[in-house]
């Protein structure tokens, strides 16, 4: 029968759905056509398989080759198909074995000389193959990503001709070599390098224990950014499955994946001249931006009045629900996007407001007009804004103290924490629901008295109520996971939003 059947996987964020390649061989004047809803590299396939299977010693079928990809309303692009493709052809023509095809699916794009190509995506892909239980082919060069997932057969290939040879029972295909490392979060930057700053450590502390949006304000050359990219280093490091959730954002965005890090949570600091399109994600076919590179992470923006004002709006939704979808006429793409905000400012456009120098000649007017670049919404939507003073000369040229303590120690303390808020609600705080606020920030009638007077003296929203209770159950676990909340606790988590 001139009919054969090869199994891949498309890219559609990262779900990476199934693939079907039925090639058919009919009488007729020799032609081959790709149907199913290929994009233009995919209908290029017919002359790099042509191509390569000759060149590899094989004998293109002078036949009608009809190649359809199912299913035919999922758009195809990319070279992910070619070998599926030219396999598929030589089943159907009987030049290999159709036996080996049916458990196995198989990526990579094609070179004229018949050499295997790496393609993007290729975790997603993995991770989808094995909830089925099959085998995956891939080529060479994307053995680092194929050895991230356990308990999957991977075979990595060069050539199409070493795939044909398995399929023979010629000879036999290596599994991936590279053996990932744990890339815990000790190897980045640490925070005993900052000098003094004591309130903002604290608040950082918070941030890793609860997963809360954090806002830096003070002077030029405070050390803002140098507590931001500590950050990653003093939160718990990823799990397994986050790990492998992240690095199939990074491998469908095409970015190479060092597996000396792959267990530490991402840092991304774009530029202010970024688009909103480059931060949340876009493009004809889809591809993850910052804030899904950002996924179980942090993302850094510096300077941020200095970011367009539509730029940073395109931030409220994914802030709230964790995932961008990205929508156009032909599709629609979900990313995951559970980041941490961190965001870096100056308190008005010279950056000196409120220095004791009196170096500052900024009107209130201009210093009101470059606050109100970030909108009352996405300021309601971030859980703790500190002052960063400057630090004295001779403080920053001192040995370090015991306040200074290194990333290691303040980890610990956040580990003990973290475990407080897990077993109470199974996940960070700042992700807790209302209901679950109600149940787990309990008040006594003095607290909530108290605490009902103060929201109304700040006039803070309904959405700013829950955000400080789950920054005030924060900082109880922080100090030992009392049950009920305690004034401190209160006065402490208001005293961040009262900035």
């Amino acid at each position: 029968m001139s009919l054969a059947v090869t199994l891949s996987r498309a890219q559609e964020g990262i779900a990476a759905p199934q693939v079907m390649v039925e090639v058919h061989l009919s009488g007729g004047l020799p032609s081959t056509n790709i149907v199913g809803l290929p994009e233009a590299a995919v209908r290029e396939a017919r002359d790099r398989v042509r191509v390569a299977i000759q060149n590899t010693a094989f004998e293109y079928p002078g036949r009608r080759v009809t190649v359809n990809l199912a299913p035919a309303e999922l758009p195809k692009d990319g070279g992910r198909f070619d070998l599926a493709i030219a396999l598929g052809i030589l089943a159907a023509s009987g030049q290999v074995p159709r036996e080996k095809l049916d458990d196995c699916e198989f990526l990579g794009e094609l070179a004229l000389t018949g050499a295997l190509r790496g393609v993007s995506g290729v975790l997603p892909a993995l991770l989808r193959a094995r909830a089925r239980g099959r085998r995956v082919l891939v080529p060479w060069q994307n053995s680092a990503e194929a050895a991230l997932v356990p308990d999957v057969d991977v075979r990595v290939a060069r050539t199409l001709a070493d795939v044909c040879a398995w399929l023979r029972g010629a000879e036999e295909l290596s599994a991936p070599i590279a053996t990932p490392t744990t890339g815990g979060a000790d190897d980045g930057p640490d925070l005993g390098d900052v000098r003094g700053q004591l309130q903002a450590r604290r608040a950082l502390e918070i941030t890793a224990v609860g997963g809360h949006h954090l806002l830096l304000m003070g002077p030029p050359g405070t050390g803002k950014t140098m507590l931001a990219e500590r950050l990653p280093g003093i939160m718990p490091p990823l799990s397994e499955s986050e790990a492998l959730e992240t690095c199939a954002v990074a491998s469908v965005s095409g970015q190479v994946i060092d597996l000396t890090r792959w267990r530490r949570r991402p840092f991304r600091a774009p530029h202010h001249t970024a688009s909103a399109v480059a931060l949340v994600g876009g493009g004809s076919y889809p591809r993850p931006g910052e804030i899904s590179l950002a996924h179980n992470g942090v993302l850094f923006l510096d300077e941020l009045p200095e970011f367009s004002r539509q730029v940073l709006e395109v931030l409220r939704e994914p802030m709230e629900s964790g995932q961008i979808l990205i929508s156009r006429a032909a599709r629609q793409t979900v990313f995951p996007a559970q980041f941490q905000l961190v965001g870096a400012m100056n308190p008005c456009p010279c950056g000196y407001a409120g220095d004791p120098g009196q170096r500052c000649r900024c009107t209130p007017d201009q210093i009101q007009r470059y606050r109100s670049r970030i909108s009352g919404p996405l300021l309601d939507r971030i859980d703790l804004c500190v002052e960063v003073p400057q630090v004295p000369l001779a403080d920053l040229g001192a040995p370090r103290s015991g306040a200074d303590e290194d990333s290691a120690t303040v980890r610990a303390r956040v580990l003990a924490a973290r475990r407080q808020s897990l077993m109470r609600a199974g996940r960070p705080n700042a992700e807790i629901s209302v209901r679950e606020l109600e149940r787990d920030c309990a008040l006594g009638p003095p607290e909530r008295r108290w605490f009902e007077a103060a929201l109304e003296r700040l006039g803070l929203s309904a959405r700013a109520y829950h955000r400080v209770l789950r920054v005030a159950r924060t900082i109880a676990d922080l100090d030992g996971g009392a049950a009920l909340l305690e004034r401190e606790h209160l006065a402490e988590a208001l005293q961040y939003r009262s900035r």
